[in-house]
C-alpha cells in the first residue's frame, strides 16, 4: 500500500507524462504541471527537487510503460514469428497510439540528443535492449528451425527498429497511418522469406 506522499508523487507523474509526451522536455514548464495537477508549487516541490529530477523520472516513466506494452504484447507470440509479428502489430496505428503524443522511445530520442545526456543514455539503454531482444529472438528462431540461418539477426533487428521508428515520427507528422501499414507488411514479408 503506497504512503499518501507516494501516492501524490505517483499522481503528479501520471499527470505529467502525457503532458512531457505530446509538448516535449522543453515544452513543458513547471506552471504546466501545476495547472494539471492543480497542486502547488511547494506541494510540486517537496517530491521533486527540480524540473531536471521531475523530467528525468516521467522520461523513466514513458519508457517504462511503453516498454512494459511491447513486452506484453510480444508474450502473446507462441512463435517467434508471431512474437515479431504482434511487436510490428503493436506499431500498426502510430496516429493513435498507446501514450498520448506517440511513441515516448523516439521523441524522447530526438529531444534528448544534443540537449539532455543523463536522458540520451536511458533512451539509447531503451533501444539497446529492445534490440538485443529482437536479434536474441531471431537467434532462437534460427536455432528452432523455424528461420533460415541465411537471416542475420542483428542486421534485421536494426532494420525493423529504425524502420518502424521512422515511420512512426512520418506517419504522424503525415496524419496516415498507411505507410506504416504498409511498412510493417513489408517487414512481415521479408521475414517470412526465412521462414523455413
Amino acid at each position: 500500500m503506497l504512503t499518501k506522499a507516494e501516492r501524490t508523487k505517483q499522481f503528479i507523474l501520471d499527470t505529467a507524462a502525457p503532458l512531457y509526451n505530446e509538448k516535449g522536455i522543453s515544452g513543458v514548464n513547471v506552471d504546466d504541471v501545476l495547472a494539471a495537477t492543480k497542486l502547488t508549487k511547494g506541494c510540486l516541490y517537496n517530491h521533486f527537487e527540480n524540473k531536471e529530477a521531475l523530467t528525468e523520472q516521467v522520461v523513466d516513466l514513458l519508457l517504462k510503460r511503453v516498454t512494459d506494452k511491447i513486452n506484453l504484447e510480444v508474450s502473446k507470440g507462441k512463435t517467434v514469428k508471431s512474437k515479431i509479428f504482434y511487436l510490428l502489430d503493436f506499431y500498426k496505428n502510430p496516429i493513435d497510439t498507446f501514450i498520448s503524443g506517440g511513441c515516448p522511445i523516439f521523441n524522447t530520442a530526438v529531444e534528448a540528443d544534443d540537449n539532455h545526456p543523463l536522458i540520451k543514455e536511458k533512451v539509447a539503454a531503451v533501444f539497446r535492449s529492445g534490440q538485443e531482444s529482437l536479434v536474441n529472438f531471431l537467434n532462437e528462431g534460427i536455432k528452432s528451425g523455424e528461420f533460415t540461418d541465411k537471416l542475420d539477426p542483428v542486421v534485421f533487428a536494426f532494420k525493423l527498429i529504425a524502420s518502424v521508428e521512422g515511420g512512426i515520427v512520418m506517419c504522424r507528422v503525415m496524419n496516415t497511418i498507411k505507410p506504416m501499414q504498409s511498412l510493417i507488411k513489408s517487414l512481415k514479408s521479408e521475414l517470412e522469406q526465412y521462414s523455413v
